[in-house]
């Protein structure tokens, strides 16, 4: 009896080891994700060209709960944040589309030059994928480091030059624009944001009141 209860407890050691070894990796998941993603914008072009009887809500659904389990994931590491973060602002994009173009057909109010100009604009206007926040640019080290690694990334990203970008240089030319920015709006901290817009990276500074 006692073997059989050391042979039980061992096997059950093996498949509790087995089971986390079946787990996904968080870049795994980020794959899953954006080919969920963009099988879900091809779903929607299908359900809203007449092909497809019912929205695909199955697979939205599925991108939901893939993106609040990444959300809580205190695990994932600068890049992995950082394509996850290009994931979510993709897949809002497409869901403020989305949302436009079924609230017009139940309204009835659907015309095709407005989806066409809901398409444009979504594709044009691309939601940040980092804001930042700053006070005093000559102290907050960490949170201009921070707009550095993520302004770098952004431009790898999109196939732009980063060899000219050096940190001391980067957060000398922050500091001055914050402290110029303060002086003629009148504020006390500016917003950084960066976006991907037309497949080049945007980079914009604005008083935060």
């Amino acid at each position: 009896m006692r073997e059989n209860k050391y042979t039980r407890r061992a096997n059950e050691r093996v498949g509790n080891a087995s089971l986390r070894d079946a787990q996904p990796t968080v870049d795994e998941q980020l794959t899953r994700l954006e080919e969920d993603i963009r099988r879900l914008k091809v779903e929607f072009d299908i359900y809203f060209n007449g092909a497809a009887k019912r929205p695909p809500y199955d697979t939205k659904g599925r991108v939901e709960t893939i993106i609040k389990r990444l959300a809580d994931d205190r695990t994932l590491i600068f890049a992995q944040r950082y394509r996850y973060n290009s994931l979510v602002a993709r897949h809002t994009s497409f869901l403020q589309l989305w949302r436009r173009t079924m609230q017009d057909r139940e309204e009835g109010r659907q015309a095709v030059a407005r989806v066409s100009a809901a398409r444009k604009e979504a594709d044009q206007e691309a939601a940040p994928l980092h804001t930042f926040v700053c006070a005093d640019a000559h102290t907050e080290v960490a949170t201009i480091k921070n707009l550095f690694q993520s302004l770098v990334e952004a431009k790898k990203q999109c196939g732009e030059a980063t060899d000219d970008l050096s940190f001391p240089r980067f957060h000398r030319m922050i500091a001055s624009k914050t402290d110029a920015l303060k002086d003629r709006a009148g504020c006390e901290r500016v917003h950084f944001s960066i976006a991907i817009q037309d497949g080049h990276v945007s980079f914009k500074a604005k008083a935060d009141k």
